[in-house]
């Protein structure tokens, strides 16, 4: 396959637990010619299909105007904790995501692919789960011919700063994981590298319309299943332009 006709892939939040290790596995991939990933600072590697464009997010749209691109990955994402108040999780949950993705269909993406978490609602009381429920809900109004949502419970990996909480939960997730069963494995460990195949699993999917995946449907995914009856169907790609 020439250059020419492989995939143009666009992908923010390469510099966090599951965007590293998806832009890894982007650069590894046959079917992908280029990759340009988004960031506030230089992601501090070289690879001669990776093209680093450094932005303000707040100004994301603008900054972006003109690209191309086939599939869009999205991994921006923070927490509470990180972020210190519901307003800047917002901020980066909802509006950094929306911005990207409304850049993302500018660039003539027909998949846009993103990692929310289990149990996002946007009538939760949690703020976090009611954040990436509103993300969720107001990406479907995008227009995107593919949606692919991933909804991962706790994230297994190294993560650049380790918090004693953080280690604790990479120790005791998989012992966790055996009495999570039935309709509760939703909520299992996984590890970030499964997530980011999945999501590249998502993108050659070749189905239209918006799907959810849990645990077992993200699991499928990153094995490599193109027809996963684990992802649970949502809607339609006359859903999402209609909103």
């Amino acid at each position: 396959m020439a250059d020419s006709e492989k995939n143009i892939a666009l992908l923010a939040g390469a510099s966090g637990l599951v965007g590293g290790h998806l832009l890894q596995q982007l650069l590894d991939a046959p079917d992908f010619g280029r990759v340009f990933a988004v960031s506030r600072t230089p992601l501090g590697r070289e690879h001669p299909r990776l093209a680093n464009r450094i932005v303000q997010f707040d100004r994301l749209e603008a900054q972006l105007a003109g690209m191309r691109c086939h599939v869009a990955f999205c991994c921006l994402g923070t927490t509470m904790r990180e972020a210190g108040s519901e307003e800047a999780l917002r901020q980066v949950d909802v509006g950094y995501v929306l911005a990207f993705a409304r850049a993302a269909r500018a660039a003539q993406a027909r998949r846009f692919v993103v990692v929310s978490c289990v149990g996002a609602d946007v009538r939760s009381r949690n703020a976090y789960l009611r954040t990436k429920g509103e993300m969720e809900d107001r990406l479907l109004t995008v227009g995107f011919e593919s949606l692919d949502i991933l909804q991962p419970g706790p994230l297994l990996g190294r993560r650049a700063q380790m918090r004693p909480m953080d280690l604790a939960l990479q120790l005791l997730m998989p012992v966790a994981n055996v009495f999570l069963v039935g309709s509760r494995s939703a909520y299992r460990g996984i590890p970030a590298r499964t997530v980011a195949a999945a999501m590249l699993g998502a993108a050659r999917s070749g189905r239209k319309g918006i799907y959810r995946y849990t645990y077992e449907g993200i699991k499928d995914l990153a094995g490599g299943s193109t027809v996963s009856a684990r992802g649970r169907v949502v809607g339609t790609a006359r859903d999402a332009h209609s909103g």
